[in-house]
């Protein structure tokens, strides 16, 4: 699981500890701004670390093919056929119509595919069919994606529908409503015309009679298709579906075993790289268990197909990497919070028989990110808890991260950029924010992945599954229920990770005033809220301003014609939230599905349309960019003049468009259409 960055403002705060003259704006773009981080304290890794994060760096870099059509199956072509477009157009570049399709090109490349990353509509094109049309007729047929036998008019038949038409492929996921699921989105984990009754038969079959114990993560690594009326599975590994590109992702990490810390590092990277080899979803949970219970490596990593936010059902997931090392000093915290674990579990305000009785294996750290790829780039998460099997943590326990050279970089780039001035009810609240807002947002960050995912237990035979569509959504909301409920707990202050009482009071105001309005500044007016991290933050921040009513708890005032937040009772939010907590893990705990449809439906997906145009109106004047991503650093080989490796670099001058442009020629694998 995964913790988002919270706000569209980048209010997200850090202490740069490295160059104060850092570069950290790139670029900006359509709703989107493009930042760089740096990697403190990597000069002084030994060269064996270096060499070890290098060749996991390369391994994340080389499935990203297989993201973009798992995405969209038409993404691969319409990315290539835009970047042969860019580079060979000999028009004026500052011409209407191509910076149009150079911007379009920009957000394909951000949101790894036709569709945007957080509100999963597909782009607009602003340039013209005829356009396109001409840049096309300029290019050589050898330059474009075409299928085998196709000619280029036949190709433009197909493809310009899929750019140009708002009905074709509308949305990647659709995650609620009275369509069908599947066939409403547009994402490739499943084809041929299945429809949603038969994924979840087939599955439900695949299940019947097995272990539900220690039960396998379904569909987890591949694709489901209908062929010639029957329904089949095609797994994701070498000799598999994307082959060619997981041959290279295995190649890497076959390079990366030498230099593994320890032997038990080395045992992981094999068992990862067997299992890329089998496909075998059992051998994934023997990786997976072998993962979670290293906690004595500095270097770590992410590599596979984890997240299943992109499948409607919540089976099927996307790849991603990132690789890190320990930042010790900042750690000491999160060992202050895993050595408590069974404490907090015992006094969490859920019903006995949903609370671990015995908490195992709960390990948590802060770490410096060295490289980001797949569904972690460019947009990242800011924590991970990992693994997702619930099997898993409740037998082995879980693994959590806080990504603090991410967060240091939102708060350098957006210092001073007057959001807290125009959005936050008064002084007293922007005071708060800035005398706690970096304690308490990286510790609701570490209590959601270190905790929250962690805490809690499924009853005996409750399917993992069972919540289906909502279950990203609700899982992140107990995650975020369980961080909320805790900042202001006394404990906190015992266990001297706050410095006082009233430290919980800046992260309580920002979560609600972004829940209720802020992050609807990502939102195209009219819409509804889809993605599963913003759900949830609608769902808790709507929840208690709504059951707070009685008490006043919460207000949306006006002045001058503005909505404000206004908190008028902390001890009452956090009973709320505390409640709001109970139920959620009762729902999840006992696969409640109608009950979770409820919550979710009821709270986190419509918006207010009149403080929704209200907000866009004043986030406009801004003129700041409500979603941000990343570069990464060039990460280079130093060799001597007989070819030894004396030291790896990193560079961090190379920009947006010319990393892109990079990785498509280095690190593209894939054939434009995968079937």
């Amino acid at each position: 699981m995964t913790v988002m960055a919270m706000t569209a403002t980048g209010q997200e705060s850090g202490n740069i500890r490295q160059q104060d003259n850092f570069d950290y704006v790139v670029d900006q773009f359509a709703d989107l701004q493009i930042l760089r981080y740096q990697v403190p304290d990597f000069e002084n890794l030994s060269l064996q670390r270096k060499q070890l994060l290098f060749h996991l760096s390369e391994a994340a870099l080389m499935g990203r093919d297989i993201l973009y059509d798992q995405n969209c199956r038409y993404n691969l072509p319409i990315r290539r056929t835009l970047e042969a477009i860019y580079m060979s157009y000999k028009g004026n570049r500052k011409d209407v119509q191509f910076t149009a399709l150079e911007t379009y090109l920009k957000r394909v490349w951000f949101a790894n595919g036709i569709h945007h990353h957080y509100a999963e509509d597909k782009f607009t094109a602003d340039f013209t069919i005829e356009f396109f049309k001409s840049c096309v007729s300029q290019l050589a047929p050898e330059q474009l994606p075409l299928r085998e036998g196709q000619t280029v008019g036949q190709f433009l038949e197909e493809i310009i529908p899929v750019i140009f038409d708002s009905a074709v492929l509308s949305k990647r996921t659709v995650q609620s409503g009275d369509a069908d699921l599947i066939l409403a989105s547009a994402n490739n984990y499943y084809s041929g015309g299945i429809t949603q009754e038969e994924v979840e038969d087939f599955y439900a079959g695949m299940k019947a009679g097995k272990d539900t114990i220690t039960p396998i993560s379904y569909g987890l690594n591949s694709r489901l298709v209908k062929e010639n009326g029957k329904i089949v599975e095609k797994v994701w590994k070498v000799g598999g579906l994307y082959s060619a590109a997981i041959e290279k992702i295995v190649s890497e990490l076959r390079k990366a075993v030498p230099f593994a810390e320890n032997k038990v590092q080395k045992a992981i990277i094999e068992r990862l790289i067997e299992y890329y080899q089998t496909g075998d979803l059992k051998i994934f949970d023997a990786y997976s268990i072998l993962w979670v219970e290293d906690t004595v490596s500095d270097v770590d990593f992410v590599n596979g197909f984890i997240e299943t936010y992109g499948d409607p059902l919540g089976m099927k997931a996307s790849w991603e990497s990132t690789v890190n090392f320990i930042n010790k000093e900042a750690t000491k915290r999160t060992k202050v919070i895993s050595g408590n674990a069974q404490w907090f579990e015992d006094h969490s305000p859920v019903d006995s028989r949903f609370k671990k009785e015995k908490v195992k294996g709960v390990s948590a750290k802060v770490i410096t990110v060295a490289m980001l790829g797949g569904d972690c780039y460019p947009a990242t998460p800011i924590g991970i808890n990992l693994p997702n099997a619930d099997w898993i943590r409740r037998d082995h326990g879980s693994k959590s991260v806080t990504i603090e050279n991410i967060t240091e970089a939102y708060d350098k780039a957006s210092q001073g950029n007057g959001f807290n001035e125009e959005f936050v009810w008064s002084d007293v609240e922007r005071e708060g924010m800035k005398k706690y807002g970096f304690i308490t947002d990286n510790l609701h960050t570490d209590l959601h992945e270190c905790l929250g995912h962690g805490s809690g237990k499924l009853l005996p035979d409750t399917d993992p599954d069972a919540l289906k569509a909502y279950s990203s959504t609700l899982e992140e909301a107990r995650a975020d229920l369980f961080g909320l409920y805790y900042l202001g707990d006394a404990k906190l202050v015992e266990l001297g990770l706050v410095p006082d009482a009233e430290a919980y009071k800046a992260e309580y105001y920002k979560y609600i005033m972004n829940g209720l309005m802020t992050q609807l500044v990502r939102i195209e007016l009219g819409k509804n809220i889809e993605e599963a991290h913003m759900r949830n933050r609608q769902l808790i921040a709507r929840w208690v301003y709504e059951k707070g009513k009685n008490d006043n708890v919460i207000e949306l005032k006006k002045r001058d014609g503005k909505t404000y937040v206004v908190v008028n009772d902390y001890e009452k939010l956090r009973n709320l939230f505390g409640a709001l907590l109970a139920e959620v893990q009762r729902i999840k705990s006992e696969g409640d599905y109608s009950a979770g449809k409820m919550l979710v439906e009821d709270y986190g997906v419509r918006v207010d349309s009149v403080l929704h145009a209200e907000v866009l109106k004043r986030y406009a004047g801004l003129k700041l960019a409500p979603y941000k991503g990343f570069v990464n650093p060039v990460m280079r080989e130093v060799k001597d003049n007989r070819g030894n490796v004396t030291d790896i670099v990193l560079d961090y001058t190379e920009g947006y468009a010319e990393q892109m442009l990079r990785y498509s020629k280095d690190y593209s694998f894939l054939p434009s259409y995968n079937n």
